[in-house]
């Protein structure tokens, strides 16, 4: 291979990469914030928030949406049902499967959970600027969806 070609590529302008820094940076900022203040970990805060979503689902299915280990999901949710904030259920249609639900204390956390998340979008849009809105779209196309 060509040295001058390696040298040619700039990972700093790489869109993967920026990306993903950026999301990390954003991910760990927000972590931050409930780990403190809730005591709780990213993924049990996207078990809560899918869970606030759906009503009952599996593990399987909020791995499906929120693009998590199963196994990290499922650490999670025992994490969150020790703490009172889920329960687990057999699937009644399918008995080897788990459904998880927010308890009442689970549905409080989130009542709790939810201003801060706004508080945090509010700061992230005003640091974007006028450009909020177009890397708003933008995100929704690159993750495959219809951003209309």
């Amino acid at each position: 291979m060509d040295g001058a070609t390696v040298d040619a590529f700039d990972l700093d302008e790489f869109l993967p990469y920026r990306l993903c820094v950026a999301a990390n940076h954003v991910g760990r900022e927000f972590a931050e914030r409930y780990r403190r203040e809730f005591g709780i970990s990213i993924a049990e805060w996207r078990v809560l928030a899918h869970l606030s979503q759906t009503g009952p689902v599996s593990v399987r299915e909020i791995n499906a949406a929120v693009d998590m280990d199963k196994s990290k999901i499922s650490r999670a949710a025992a994490r969150l049902q020790a703490a009172g904030h889920i329960t687990k259920q057999e699937n009644p249609r399918d008995r080897r499967l788990v459904e998880l639900s927010l308890t009442a204390t689970g549905q409080d956390l989130l009542t709790r959970l939810i201003p801060v998340a706004r508080e945090y979008q509010a700061e992230l849009t005003a640091r974007l600027g006028p450009d909020a809105q177009g890397v708003a779209d933008a995100l929704v196309r690159l993750a495959g969806q219809d951003a209309t």
